[in-house]
């Protein structure tokens, strides 16, 4: 640690060039010093920057560092820009612990999203965000300089993306539309080519995968508990998430699908990376809620910078105010339909055995998982009703059935639908759900049914 004296002949570096050292891909280290004037050097978990005069480091644990910070507020810490291999030296005085707040609940998510990929939630916990003043910020010069990462490719100019993304989403007429809007974008004008939109059912406590990008096969129907891994803590959270040194999507993987006790032949594969390097995941907030999340991710390293972050941050804004708006209203329906007559059973065609148990309206067709919860029950009303000749329904009278167990508010019911819709086209292509106008739609079975019930 340095006297103020010796700071003004330091070969200073600037706020601006340290953010990427932010970002965790190499630990940082701090040095303090104790009453007695014994040093300690310790790995951090976090270095948050708060703004151009201040950061956040994280504090967990009552150990020698946290002693010797109480003793003495001057530290200093070194991190490491991992592209370029710069190495700088943060010149630090601890100012005081914030439990709540902004800054802390960043931390705090960010914390909780990386210890969910490991399984270890109970062991990384933030007791508060330590607030230290930079005094100074040195470049430490190291010859020879180890290899970096291989830097980031170019980014098209944010404003120009966000204007072509905002006239794509707003002339959207579906919800089906709007999130292939969105997919769009992130593919073709980002480059961000594994991608995913999931809706929340806050009732339930999770999210589902309505669409995605770039996985084989797409995961839609697949689920996340409010959370778990980074897609459910975003959530649960409501802030963005970005982690940029993945290490291993099985624990991942195992993280977000284990301990839940579940039947696993009742479950969609979660479609995500085997071995991510990062990640970022955006909740979708309208109306002060979280609606769903956007979520994208790569098997680089450092993908993801801040500019992504602000980007789909307000990519997502617009995306959550759509699917508010895409709730359908209980007009009746109008005259806009172009599905034609309904579609007559193949003679020929294989029958289907499908098969309902009530206990979570869970739905298989010849033994197969198609699909659960609210759309399963949904889809088994549409099949009763079709045996009996029916092919046109409205949304206005799912909302009106209470054993659908459609919650009284946000039912999310295009959303619910839309996954039916995308169900059935991936996995069982002979029931065929299609719109026939705003609040209106038919279903065809294209092949002889047989429904079975169990508890």
């Amino acid at each position: 640690m340095n006297a103020p004296l010796d700071l003004a002949r330091l070969e200073r570096g600037s706020m601006d060039e340290l953010r990427p050292a932010l970002e965790g891909a190499v630990p940082a280290v701090m040095a303090t010093v104790a009453a007695d004037g014994t040093p300690n050097v310790a790995y951090l978990s976090q270095v948050h920057h708060v703004d151009e005069r201040h950061v956040a480091l994280s504090f967990q644990f009552f150990n020698r560092t946290r002693q010797n910070l109480l003793a003495h507020p001057r530290s200093t810490v070194l991190l490491v820009h991992p592209i370029g291999m710069t190495f700088y030296r943060l010149h630090l005085r601890y100012l005081r612990t914030e439990t709540g707040g902004a800054v802390f609940e960043r931390m705090k998510a960010q914390l909780a999203g990386i210890a969910s990929q490991s399984g270890l939630d109970d062991v990384f916990v933030l007791r508060g965000a330590d607030i230290h003043e930079v005094l100074a910020i040195e470049r430490v010069p190291v010859a020879p300089r180890p290899p970096g990462l291989p830097a980031p490719q170019a980014r098209p100019a944010a404003l120009p993306v966000l204007s072509r993304a905002s006239q794509r989403l707003g002339a959207a007429r579906t919800l089906d539309a709007l999130i292939e809007a969105a997919l769009d974008v992130l593919q073709h004008e980002l480059d961000m080519p594994q991608a995913m939109v999931l809706i929340a059912d806050s009732a339930a406590g999770r999210l589902y995968t309505v669409a995605s990008r770039g996985y084989t096969p797409s995961g839609v129907g697949s689920e996340i508990p409010f959370g778990q891994g980074v897609i459910g803590v975003a959530a649960r959270a409501a802030t963005p998430l970005r982690i940029n040194h993945m290490t291993s999507a099985a624990l991942y993987n195992q993280a977000v699908l284990g301990g839940y006790g579940r039947d696993t032949q009742a479950e969609i594969a979660y479609p995500g990376l085997a071995r991510p390097g990062s990640q970022l995941a955006v909740p979708l907030a309208s109306a002060g809620r979280v609606v769903g999340v956007l979520f994208v991710e790569c098997g680089q390293e450092m993908r993801f910078n801040h500019e992504d972050e602000d980007l789909l941050v307000a990519l997502g804004g617009q995306l959550a105010a759509g699917i508010d708006l895409m709730h359908e209203s209980e007009e009746p329906c109008g005259t806009e339909s172009d599905a034609g007559a309904p579609q007559a059973v193949a003679p020929a065609a294989a029958p289907l055995r499908v098969r309902r148990y009530r206990r979570d309206d869970s739905v298989f067709v010849n033994n197969a998982y198609l699909i659960k919860g609210v759309a399963g029950a949904i889809l088994w009303k549409l099949l009763t009703h079709h045996r009996e000749g029916r092919h046109e329904f409205t949304n206005r009278e799912l909302r009106l059935d209470a054993s659908l167990g459609l919650p009284d508010v946000s039912d999310n019911l295009e959303a619910r639908l839309l996954l039916l819709h995308r169900r059935l086209t991936e996995q069982c292509p002979a029931l065929r759900l299609q719109k026939t106008g705003r609040g209106c739609f038919r279903f065809d079975a294209l092949a002889p049914v047989e429904l079975v019930e169990s508890d």
